[in-house]
């Protein structure tokens, strides 16, 4: 075993931090979820004390992926209770420093997949587009989080994107993913949307976004205005994990999603110790689906370097997958699958 810190840095590409945080000032001018996303919690020991556990041996004081936890979510944490599944998402942790074989710093071949820096041709007829390195929360097993986004996010013109996009008739579809694209303001997004509209053979946009769960304030007049304001037809994949994750106000930013007309799933990660068991996994279903939510995809976990511990076997999730289907119709199971780099789609389990 090796730590993660004797990775060369040309392997090991945290998020630089100007990508991960907003700036500070004027924060009172600003929509409230910008100024909720600018009071997050950074330091594992602060949010440890708020949520009133003593126990600092359960977190890595120098996180080599910065911590990042919205005050909205830190809510959701039960307090005194360590082994809370949202905390272990979002504490950093020993596990961390392990430098394990068969896991990588690019585990789903993103940077193979690159046709221009930030514009991602994986599979056929649809395209990725990373708008941006920042979120509005670190997951500990995000499959990114070693991404070099700052030598592959555009962030002034998206011309060269545009242009690609109107020379291929074969593509069809645009995904905005990141880090999050729910993390750039309206009046940009608003922009590429309506830039992508006006290419004729584009028929779908499907927006890839965490923070209508971990921040619902996002979820705007504003941010609902510019999704169903263009003629392309509009998906957004969304990301719980656990079903604490879905109170009443994020339940209520996605049934305002989903009456504005956009096609609302859900995509979760099977996680060690957080959501791997049935039980638990059929309360999200049927929290999702309250929220007018469809689960979607269960991915196995994305094997990103310090991120071993977090993984639960296929084995296991295949059995997982056989009680899930005694507890649930059919329309509220989640599809399980993993990515494999090269690989022209999702690879069912």
């Amino acid at each position: 075993m090796y730590s993660l810190d004797q990775i060369p840095q040309t392997v090991f590409m945290p998020p630089p931090t100007q990508l991960a945080r907003p700036p500070l000032e004027n924060t009172h001018s600003r929509p409230r979820w910008q100024q909720e996303l600018a009071q997050a919690i950074r330091r594992p020991e602060l949010l440890l004390r708020a949520l009133e556990i003593d126990n600092h041996d359960l977190f890595r004081h120098k996180p080599n992926f910065e911590m990042l936890v919205p005050q909205s979510y830190v809510a959701r944490i039960r307090k005194s209770d360590p082994r809370d599944p949202l905390l272990l998402q979002v504490l950093p942790q020993h596990g961390e420093t392990v430098l394990s074989s068969g896991y990588a710093a690019d585990p789903v071949g993103d940077l193979a997949a690159m046709a221009s820096p930030g514009l991602i041709h994986k599979y056929q007829g649809r395209v990725l587009l990373l708008l941006t390195g920042a979120c509005a929360i670190h997951c500990r097993y995000c499959f990114r989080q070693h991404f070099p986004y700052s030598a592959n996010v555009r962030r002034t013109r998206w011309d060269d994107w545009l242009a690609t996009i109107r020379a291929d008739s074969s593509i069809h579809e645009v995904i905005f993913s990141g880090g999050d694209p729910l993390n750039l303001d309206d009046a940009r997004l608003a922009e590429l949307a309506l830039q992508l509209a006006e290419i004729p053979h584009l028929r779908t946009l499907r927006i890839h976004s965490r923070l209508p769960v971990v921040l619902p304030s996002r979820v705007t007049e504003e941010l609902l205005s510019w999704l169903t304001g263009t003629r392309l037809r509009l998906v957004m994949v969304v990301h719980a994990n656990h079903p604490q994750e879905i109170d009443g106000e994020v339940a209520g930013a996605l049934r305002r999603i989903k009456a504005a007309g956009v096609l609302l799933l859900n995509q979760s990660v099977l996680l060690r110790a957080i959501n791997d068991s049935p039980e638990t996994l059929a309360a999200l279903s049927y929290a999702l689906f309250e929220a007018d939510t469809l689960p979607y995809y269960l991915h196995l976990l994305d094997r990103v370097q310090g991120a071993r511990h977090f993984e639960v076997p296929e084995d296991e999730a295949l059995g997982l997958m056989q009680a899930l289907r005694a507890r649930l119709p059919g329309y509220l199971l989640p599809r399980l699958v993993k990515e494999q780099a090269g690989e022209q789609g999702k690879t069912p389990i």
